[in-house]
């Protein structure tokens, strides 16, 4: 997927990295897909590995919203896999191409979703309401939108290469039909995609490891969840 100049992408600020939005709307390994909302950007017709912009600002990790003490009659507690435990304790703002993966605190097994913030700029993997991976994100431009919504992963291809800019995409997980996807990438100096969610290759390989089809890819801008809260998704 060849690239071409793209101006006016910045990074935004980055926020916990938790989000709620389409999170809140659906249960892990339930059925179907949501909108986020009525007014959603289209998919892109095509993804592409990044796209030369504008050097990106730091993006900086703000601490974690206090969970919302339930009312008394608040509904039972969802099932505990299902709810934000842990994320991971990182000094300081991430800057681009920064990753991290920690898998110490998470069990081995237990379902995994994939969170990915537009407006954070960033993307967390996490294992049974643990956060075991987190990282600083490049996407869509405006022409190019990354579309928001929840997708269940399709297909993985760790040597995938584009067959409309015949650029490498490795370790692909597949979103959408069009070719929207989270795959390996260079991340940095203010680089843009066709609509993909790029992240740097080292981190792609590690999720690509943790995930598996059929698990959940969340895109939001600017939602966000606490630990503690549940992700509600179906």
């Amino acid at each position: 997927m060849a690239s071409r100049r793209f101006s006016g992408m910045i990074g935004q600020g980055r926020g916990t990295r938790l989000f709620a939005g389409a999170l809140a709307a659906c249960l892990l390994g339930g059925v179907g897909l949501m909108a986020v909302a009525a007014n959603l950007p289209k998919p892109s017709a095509a993804a592409a590995p990044a796209i030369k912009a504008q050097p990106a600002r730091r993006v900086q990790r703000q601490p974690q919203p206090k969970p919302v003490t339930p009312a008394a009659t608040a509904v039972t507690a969802p099932e505990s896999n299902y709810v934000v435990k842990s994320i991971l304790k990182i000094e300081g703002p991430m800057r681009q191409g920064d990753s991290y993966w920690d898998e110490s605190h998470a069990p081995a097994t237990g379902p995994v979703v994939i969170t990915v913030d537009l407006a954070a700029q960033t993307v967390s993997v996490f294992r049974a309401g643990h956060e075991i991976g987190t990282a600083v994100i490049i996407y869509g431009g405006d022409d190019t939108p990354t579309p928001l919504g929840i997708f269940p992963i399709t297909q993985k291809d760790a040597d995938h290469v584009s067959n409309i800019y015949d650029a490498p995409m490795p370790y692909m997980l597949r979103l959408t039909n069009d070719g929207i996807a989270i795959h390996g990438s260079e991340v940095g100096d203010g680089y843009v995609t066709h609509g993909c969610i790029g992240v740097p290759t080292a981190f792609a390989k590690k999720v690509f490891g943790a995930a598996k089809l059929g698990d959940k890819v969340i895109v939001t801008r600017g939602e966000r969840l606490a630990t503690g809260q549940a992700i509600t998704a179906a």
